[in-house]
C-alpha cells in the first residue's frame, strides 16, 4: 500500500523541525548563533557608524536632561525619560559623544542577544539566528544602534516581551517563573521608553490571554499590567504635576504630533526608507525606489512563514510576534501624519520571526529545487545588505558633517562672547546650545519655553543670541541686537545670529 502524499509531507516536516532542533544540544547551538549575530551587530556599530556619528536634535534633548539645570533642553509631552535614564551612567561621568557612542553600540549587541535568547524554547536556534541577523542587518537597526533613541530599545523590549509572554503562559504553573520576571520587566522598559508603544504591545498580549483558552491564567496578565503601569508611573506623575492630568498631557502630545486621527502614512515610510531620519511634512518624491523593495515585499515571507509555521506547528509564537508586530506598527501607519523609519523599529523586530522562517524554510527542504531557491536567496539578502549598506552610509555621513557645522557654530558663538551661562534661541538652537554649554530656550513652537520678556530679562544677567536662518527676521526683541554672520551650514542658508548686547 503506497504512502498518502499528506502523510509524507507530514513526515517531512516533522524530520525538518526535529533536524533543526536536534543537530546540537539547544542551549549552547543558540548561545552559539545568536553571539555570532550580536557580535556581528556590534562590530559593524562601531566600525561604520560610530565614527564621526554626532549628537540629532532629539538625541541632545535627552542627553541634556542629565546634564546641569542651566543645560536642560525643554522636554515636551510626548517624550519619556527612558532613554535618558539609559545613558546617565556615561553621561554622569563624561561629555564624550564617541564613548557614549561606543557604550551603547556593546549595549545593543547585548540587547539583541539577549532579546532573541528568551525565544530559545520557542523556535529553532538558525530560524532566530537569521531574524536577528535580517533585524540587525536594517540600516535603520544599525544606525540608531549607538544613538539615543528609545526605538530600538523598544524593539528588543518588545521582542523579550512577546517571548516570555509565550513562555509563561505555555509552561506549567509555578514552573517558569523567569518568564513572568521578564514579562514584567520588558513591559515596564517599553512604557519607560514609550508608553504609547506599551498600549499597543500590550493590547494584542491581553487580547490573546482571552481568546486561547490554554492561555488563560491571570497571573501573566495581571503581571503586564503591572508592569506597564510600573514602567509608566514616571510618565503619570510628571503629567499630574506639569500638565494638569493625563488627559491633558495626551491632548498636548497629539497637538505637537499633529494630531492623531485616521492618517495614511504608509507611503512616507516608503519614501523615508531612503534614508530620511524624518519626513515631516514628507512631501518629497519617491526618490530611490530600490531602498524600499524590501518593505514593499515584506507581506510575501510574512505570509508564507505563518504557513510554514502551521505546518510545523509553530503557529503560537509565530502567529503572535506577527500580530503583535503589526500592532505596534498601527499608531505610525496609519494614525499621524509624517515618517520616522526608527517608529517601526519595534514591528521589524518582531515580524523578522515569521520572515527568518520562511527564510530557512526555503533554503532547507528537500526538494530538487532546493540548491536554486537557497541560491535565490543567498543572493536576495545579499542584495538586501549592500543597498542597506548604501542608505547607512549616506545616513552617517549627514549626521557626521551635521556635527562639525554644529561645532563650528558654537565656537564662532564662544568667539562672539557666546559663553556660559548662556542662552541661545532660534534655529536649530538645541543643538547648537548644548554644544556651546547654554541653555535653549525657545519663543514660540512645541519647545515653548521662554516668553520675550524673559529673554529680554536674561540678556540682562547672560550673553544671549538667537539664531536665524534664510530669509527669516529675528523676533521682535532682537531685532536692535548686533547681527553676525554663521559659519554656513547645508541646511541653513544665510545662518546668523544676533547676540545681546
Amino acid at each position: 500500500m503506497r504512502t498518502s502524499t499528506p502523510a509524507l509531507a507530514d513526515r517531512q516536516e516533522a524530520h525538518f523541525l526535529a533536524s533543526l532542533r536536534a543537530q546540537a544540544p539547544a542551549p549552547e547551538r543558540h548561545a552559539l548563533w545568536l553571539g555570532l549575530v550580536a557580535v556581528a551587530f556590534t562590530a559593524v556599530q562601531l566600525a561604520l557608524v560610530v565614527p564621526g556619528l554626532g549628537l540629532g536634535w532629539d538625541e541632545t534633548v535627552y542627553v541634556s536632561q542629565s546634564g546641569p539645570d542651566a543645560t536642560r533642553a525643554f522636554f515636551s509631552a510626548p517624550r519619556a525619560r527612558g532613554i535618558s535614564y539609559l545613558v546617565t551612567p556615561v553621561t554622569a561621568v563624561t561629555d564624550s559623544v564617541t564613548v557614549l557612542r561606543i557604550y551603547l553600540a556593546l549595549l545593543a549587541g547585548g540587547a539583541l542577544f539577549l532579546a532573541l535568547w528568551v525565544w530559545r524554547t520557542l523556535l529553532p536556534a538558525p530560524v532566530l539566528a537569521l531574524a536577528g541577523g535580517l533585524f540587525a542587518s536594517l540600516w535603520i537597526t544599525l544606525f540608531y544602534g549607538p544613538q539615543v533613541m528609545p526605538n530600538l530599545w523598544v524593539a528588543f523590549a518588545a521582542l523579550a516581551t512577546v517571548g516570555c509572554f509565550l513562555r509563561a503562559v505555555e509552561a506549567e504553573p509555578g514552573r517558569d517563573p523567569r518568564a513572568l520576571l521578564g514579562l514584567g520587566l520588558g513591559i515596564a522598559c517599553v512604557a519607560l521608553l514609550r508608553p504609547g508603544d506599551a498600549a499597543w504591545l500590550g493590547l494584542p498580549l491581553v487580547l490573546a490571554a482571552l481568546v486561547v483558552p490554554r492561555w488563560r491564567r491571570p497571573l501573566p496578565v495581571a503581571v503586564l499590567g503591572s508592569g506597564a503601569v510600573l514602567g509608566a508611573a514616571q510618565w503619570l506623575v510628571e503629567a499630574h504635576l506639569s500638565y494638569g492630568g493625563v488627559l491633558a498631557r495626551l491632548d498636548r502630545a497629539g497637538e505637537i504630533q499633529g494630531g492623531l486621527g485616521w492618517n495614511l502614512a504608509v507611503d512616507d515610510q516608503v519614501r523615508a526608507l531612503a534614508g530620511r531620519s524624518l519626513c515631516r511634512p514628507c512631501a518629497i518624491g519617491w526618490e530611490h525606489p530600490v531602498t524600499a523593495l524590501w518593505f514593499l515585499l515584506l507581506p510575501l515571507p510574512l505570509i508564507a512563514g505563518l504557513v510554514v509555521a502551521a505546518r510545523l506547528r509553530l503557529s503560537a509564537p509565530v502567529l503572535l510576534a506577527t500580530v503583535t508586530g503589526l500592532s505596534v506598527a498601527v499608531p505610525y501607519l496609519f494614525l499621524i501624519d509624517y515618517a520616522a523609519p526608527r517608529f517601526l523599529l519595534p514591528a521589524y523586530a518582531l515580524l523578522a520571526l515569521p520572515v527568518a522562517l520562511c527564510l530557512v524554510r526555503l533554503c532547507t527542504r528537500p526538494s530538487r529545487w532546493r540548491p536554486l531557491l537557497a541560491g535565490l536567496v543567498v543572493v536576495g539578502l545579499l542584495g538586501h545588505v549592500a543597498v542597506q549598506y548604501g542608505v547607512l552610509r549616506d545616513a552617517v555621513d549627514r549626521s557626521g558633517r551635521a556635527a562639525r557645522e554644529i561645532a563650528g557654530v558654537a565656537a564662532e558663538l564662544r568667539r562672539l562672547g557666546v559663553r556660559p551661562p548662556c542662552v541661545v534661541s532660534g534655529h536649530d538652537a538645541v543643538r547648537v546650545a548644548y554644544r556651546a554649554g547654554c541653555a535653549s530656550r525657545q519663543l514660540t513652537g512645541h519647545d515653548g519655553s521662554i516668553t520675550p520678556a524673559g529673554l529680554r530679562e536674561a540678556a540682562d544677567r547672560h550673553a544671549v543670541a538667537v539664531l536665524v536662518a534664510g530669509d527669516r527676521r529675528p523676533p521682535s526683541v532682537a531685532r536692535t541686537w548686533t547681527e553676525h554672520p554663521l559659519p554656513d551650514r547645508s541646511v541653513s542658508p544665510d545662518y546668523r545670529a544676533y547676540v545681546a548686547p
